[in-house]
């Protein structure tokens, strides 16, 4: 009698157990954004001891015009703060507002990639002709490949925000909060880029 008791107990254990798992989808997410840093960071350190340890001549590193990568800041700080309204709308279960802001949001994305692409067709210097322009080219690529995937990312969930019933409610808003999440380390990671290339 006491055997068939304890062996329900522990089906019943191993019923709430499987039932209230943790989630640990945004700790692994968190995990992969701290290694990608890591990657950024590399290339920050390789770049700023190269230049301190061995000066380049003179003609080698050259001046970089100001106006789009500033303006190229200016739309992706925007785009932080539209990606926020979008999640600020779903919470209170506005889908059309959400669907809006995740478009706009896309839409500084995809004019953040246009700049960056009409400053290379602008550069005085191409990939190989020395190690400012290869690290150049290196961190802003690297770079433009996460803001080009993040736009990706967006406009998916914002399909998906487009029914009240659909995917990615107030419900469930983990897929839209995890590429929010994203999204501002690419915006961070483009701001430490802005300083350490065209003002330091």
């Amino acid at each position: 009698m006491t055997t068939l008791d304890s062996s329900k107990e522990i089906k019943k254990d191993e019923s709430k157990a499987s039932e209230h798992h943790e989630d640990f989808r945004m700790f692994g997410l968190i995990t992969f954004l701290i290694a990608d840093g890591m990657t950024f960071a590399g290339f920050f350190a390789a770049y700023l001891t190269y230049k301190a340890v061995n000066p380049l001549p003179d003609g080698a590193i050259y001046e970089l015009e100001l106006p789009i990568p500033t303006l190229n800041t200016i739309l992706l700080l925007v785009s932080s703060a539209t990606f926020h309204k979008a999640g600020k709308a779903l919470m209170k279960n506005k889908n059309s507002d959400t669907q809006k802001w995740l478009i706009v949001t896309a839409l500084l994305g995809i004019t953040f990639l246009i700049c960056q692409l009409f400053e290379y067709f602008n550069l005085p210097f191409g990939l190989t002709d020395n190690l400012f322009a290869s690290t150049f080219y290196a961190l802003t690529g690297f770079h433009g490949l996460h803001v080009t995937l993040g736009t990706i990312m967006i406009l998916i969930i914002s399909w998906q925000t487009r029914l009240k019933e659909g995917r990615i409610t107030n419900q469930n808003m983990f897929p839209l909060e995890a590429v929010e999440l994203y999204w501002h380390f690419v915006d961070g990671i483009w701001v430490i880029l802005f300083i350490i290339l065209y003002l330091l």
